[in-house]
């Protein structure tokens, strides 16, 4: 049996940009997704603190070092800049090498979306 689990998070980052006309998807800050073990294309959930919205997409690399956290295309009506938001990735995998696997969860600072 297969199950679904939590594989990364970014805990707590602040949204810096909602541009409605591109394409689709949510661009991070690369030192953030390296730091949480996300990549390129992976399938994410955001949850926004501000007002419950919650939503699915895939990640673009944003450029390294700049706090980056927008929202693009159709999930741009979800959210609004200034806004709190958490990351989340899942893993499939079985159920009893779930019992053991540690997601990589990391806390930024929420005032410029760096690692501490």
């Amino acid at each position: 049996m297969f199950i679904e689990v939590c594989k990364s998070k970014i805990h707590r980052v602040t949204v810096t940009g909602a541009d409605l006309q591109y394409v689709g998807s949510i661009t991070i800050d690369e030192d953030l997704m390296n730091a949480a073990n996300i990549i390129d294309n992976e399938k994410v959930q955001v949850v926004d603190v501000n007002n419950g919205e919650r939503l699915e997409t895939y990640v673009i690399r944003g450029e390294r070092g700049k706090g980056e956290i927008i929202l693009n295309g159709p999930a741009a009506r979800k959210v609004s800049v200034g806004d709190i938001v958490i990351i989340v990735s899942y893993a499939s995998m079985d159920f009893e090498e779930a019992k053991s696997f540690k997601p990589r969860i990391i806390f930024p600072d929420t005032e410029n979306n760096r690692l501490v």
